[in-house]
């Protein structure tokens, strides 16, 4: 069996185009593009191209895209910095129990500081509820956040239905897309959100690139002081280079989001799952309402861990973790009701631009063999 990789929620390799777009700023393209000089001037001309290249994706105007070193950095500008520049206004944020990291650690941080943080619940399918959602809102609410798409399961939240309530309680609203940027439409104007996350290395541009788009009129407190880059956000030389990947990689992912190729083949992996394996397999996260891309399976009364390291050759992952001898299960399933026997069993097989049907029936080959 050739090395196959069904990781690419964790993250994808670099587009043949995007590492062409970025080649002539190795060599020729090495002005500060502040300068006001002939080196300057191409690199800024380089960099607000890129900017558009990302608006264009997301449908907003490249003065709100504040370019980011990543997903998480974007995530934490937008909690932190609405936070301290709102604290006067109240001081409580609303998100649910299963986001990434990436949200959860700077709520909890804010909370040491004084912010109060409701953290809500989600159904069997990993879904919030709006409705729990606006139970939730008080008085001293100034920001819900709420991820478009998990990245454990794939599932879709009801992005839209929490961006009106919010807009009608005059609440910001910041949405994490790091896992659905470049996979499925985002539109932030459809989704009425006020600030909304891109990761570079989700869409096949480089790690260490990410942007925030910060809705015009919304105001936040830079984490990074200095001169006055991204708009006053972000002070620090633009890393041109990688901005320039990620633009280029937003294009290309507008120009192929109507192809049905990811999902009709990660269809066709589910259907062979059941077919092979019955109900020894279940799906974890919604049937329908996620990612085109995501199966987030468990193999019953087995340990998923234990089963990838039987297919070396087969890079996946398991947000299950196993301390010496016990199964722990990840953050995500518990808080979906997963039972432990099932939830032990979990892979997630994330699929990308450059998979298979060979590969996928290799992979069905192999787990026949092992089980």
């Amino acid at each position: 069996m050739q090395k196959i990789y069904l990781d690419y929620n964790a993250s994808t390799p670099l587009a043949p185009e995007v590492v062409d777009s970025m080649h002539p700023l190795l060599n020729d393209y090495y002005g500060n593009p502040s300068a006001l000089h002939w080196a300057g001037k191409p690199v800024k001309s380089l960099l607000h191209k890129a900017r558009e290249q990302v608006g264009q994706l997301i449908n907003c105007s490249p003065a709100e895209i504040i370019f980011t070193s990543g997903g998480s950095e974007a995530n934490n500008l937008a909690l932190k910095g609405f936070y301290f520049k709102q604290v006067h206004k109240g001081n409580h944020i609303i998100t649910s129990k299963i986001e990434h990291p990436a949200i959860i650690n700077p709520c909890k941080f804010l909370e040491k500081i004084g912010a109060r943080v409701t953290y809500v619940a989600v159904d069997q399918f990993g879904r919030v509820s709006p409705e729990e959602i606006e139970k939730a809102i008080t008085k001293d609410t100034i920001l819900i956040t709420i991820m478009h798409s998990n990245n454990e399961t794939g599932t879709l939240q009801p992005i839209n239905e929490i961006g009106k309530i919010a807009e009608r309680h005059g609440i910001a609203f910041h949405t994490d897309a790091s896992q659905s940027v470049g996979k499925v439409p985002v539109n932030v104007n459809e989704l009425k959100v006020d600030m909304l996350t891109i990761a570079g290395h989700k869409l096949y541009a480089p790690k260490g690139i990410g942007a925030l788009f910060m809705r015009d009129g919304v105001e936040l407190e830079p984490l990074i002081h200095g001169a006055g880059h991204e708009h006053g956000l972000r002070a620090g030389t633009e890393n041109t280079l990688l901005a320039v990947g990620l633009g280029k990689a937003c294009e290309i992912a507008g120009n192929q989001l109507s192809t049905n190729k990811l999902k009709d083949l990660t269809a066709y992996f589910w259907n062979q799952l059941k077919d092979q394996f019955g109900d020894q397999v279940v799906l974890n996260g919604h049937p329908e309402e996620r990612l085109p891309n995501t199966l987030n399976v468990s193999f019953v009364r087995r340990i998923g861990q234990d089963l990838l390291d039987k297919i070396p050759q087969l890079a996946a992952s398991t947000g299950s973790a196993c301390h010496a001898g016990s199964i722990e299960l990840s953050p995500v399933l518990k808080e979906m009701k997963v039972p432990k026997e099932i939830g032990m069993g979990a892979i997630r097989f994330s699929l990308g631009r450059y998979t298979t049907k060979e590969e996928i029936d290799s992979v069905i080959t192999a787990f026949k063999e092992i089980l």
